[in-house]
């Protein structure tokens, strides 16, 4: 009977989403909304309706149930019979083109799996997602001067000093409220949190803040909340140097002042949440990635932020997969991030004479084979030729058919990277559960 209640619950949840959305076009054909309102309308609505999901649901599976529901519901509303003139037009009359609906119903997931019960890991993010960023939005659409470029438009300082005051108060309150860190903690914390997000939502692209923010602020927030003072205060020195050093550094590598401010943000993040030997592989993606767009453009609209989105997509992916079956997905991760890199460098060789395209890419891929080992000895045991199989995999249809990689580029060779990797984790997980 509970179980029953608790469908019936999330069911009614999705019903009430679509009555938000009816009720917020009904209010813009009475009173004229911008598109822009509209959104953020819907986005504060279901925003402060996610805040409510630790208490409302007393298990974990209706919320999961809930947001796939969602998705489901969110994918139908991009139809054009719904997203041009029916409710779906509240979240798709803006513009610019946004995944921001899908993310955000992603992102309540994600976070609630990876929150594993901690309120504070939970409500803080969503809480800023949902009203930060609104704050940033409608400050910035209604009082907004002074502009910054971002690869799809344009944003306000205004709309970011919205962001980072209202974030500021809400991360005191929340840490004050729902965590019992010192409280010369709560401040620095507080600042890093306001700071930080400021950044990943300046300089998102295509809604990705959505997903990105609370996210990011999850992970930052379960591995540095306990963290002396003196360490928050080197964190906080130590993400301004480096957005300085990559803003005067991005002409000379040929990358836009956005892409170098988003490259940094997420290194920081890797930087901040795990050890050194974790890291390596995946700043080598980034590093192929870039190197590969700068040498073998292709026709994605936005190829420098592309491999961004795909390696923490990949990054939250395989903690989702951690929490879900109990195996450590480190070595997946891992092997991953190999494979990406190897990608991304057959790419690179591809124009060259064979000779050398096959020499190059071989040299590579050992080097890096080399390296995965070397960083990861209790996780990757002595499986080298699963491993070269992995690098094979993610470099043979790059090397052999570049043209194919005009298009979706990321997406394809972060695809490729994943084959090998993801058997392996479904593998382990039939031994742990004695499926094999």
């Amino acid at each position: 009977m509970v179980a029953l209640l608790q469908i019936a619950l999330a069911v009614g949840s999705v019903v009430v989403l679509l009555g938000l959305m009816a009720v917020v076009k009904r209010s813009a054909n009475a009173y004229g909304l911008s598109p822009e309102v509209q959104r953020k309308l819907v986005h504060i609505g279901s925003g402060c309706y996610a805040l409510t999901l630790p208490w409302l649901f007393p298990e974990r599976w209706p919320v999961y149930m809930l947001v796939g529901l969602t998705l489901a519901v969110m994918l139908v509303l991009r139809m054009p019979r719904f997203s041009k003139g029916g409710i779906g037009a509240t979240l798709h009359a803006v513009e610019r083109r946004s995944y921001g609906d899908l993310l955000l119903a992603l992102a309540v997931g994600v976070v609630f799996l990876l929150a594993d019960g901690s309120l504070i890991l939970y409500v803080l993010p969503i809480a800023i997602l949902t009203l930060s960023d609104a704050a940033a939005a409608l400050t910035g659409s209604r009082y907004g001067t002074r502009f910054f470029k971002v690869e799809d438009g344009q944003k306000s300082v205004e709309g970011s000093v919205a962001f980072f005051m209202v974030t500021l108060i809400v991360a005191m309150v929340c840490l004050l409220l729902l965590s019992d860190v010192p409280r010369a903690n709560v401040i620095l914390l507080a600042v890093i949190v306001a700071g930080f997000g400021t950044l990943v939502e300046a300089d998102s692209w295509r809604g990705f803040d959505n997903f990105f923010l609370p996210a990011g602020l999850m992970v930052f927030l379960d591995a540095r909340m306990e963290s002396d003072p003196a360490t928050l205060v080197a964190i906080m020195v130590l993400f301004c140097v480096a957005i300085w050093v990559a803003l005067r550094a991005a002409p000379m590598l040929g990358l836009t002042r956005h892409a170098a401010r988003v490259y940094i943000i997420a290194a920081f993040l890797l930087v901040s949440v795990t050890t050194l030997p974790n890291i390596i592989l995946p700043l080598l993606v980034f590093v192929t990635h870039a190197v590969s767009c700068r040498l073998r453009p292709c026709r994605a609209v936005y190829p420098e932020l592309d491999g961004v989105a795909a390696m923490a997509l990949v990054s939250f992916g395989w903690l989702a997969s951690e929490q879900i079956t109990g195996n450590n997905a480190l070595t997946q991760y891992g092997l991953t991030a190999m494979g990406m890199s190897v990608g991304f460098a057959a790419l690179i060789v591809a124009g060259w004479p064979a000779a050398w395209r096959w020499a190059g890419i071989a040299m590579f891929g050992a080097a890096v084979v080399w390296l995965y080992h070397a960083l990861m000895p209790f996780n990757a045991g002595g499986w080298v030729w699963f491993t070269l199989a992995a690098a094979a995999v993610a470099a043979l249809p790059p090397l052999m058919l570049p043209n194919q990689f005009q298009t979706a580029r990321t997406a394809k060779v972060s695809a490729l990277a994943l084959v090998l990797p993801v058997v392996a984790s479904l593998w382990a997980m039939g031994i742990s559960k004695g499926w094999l």
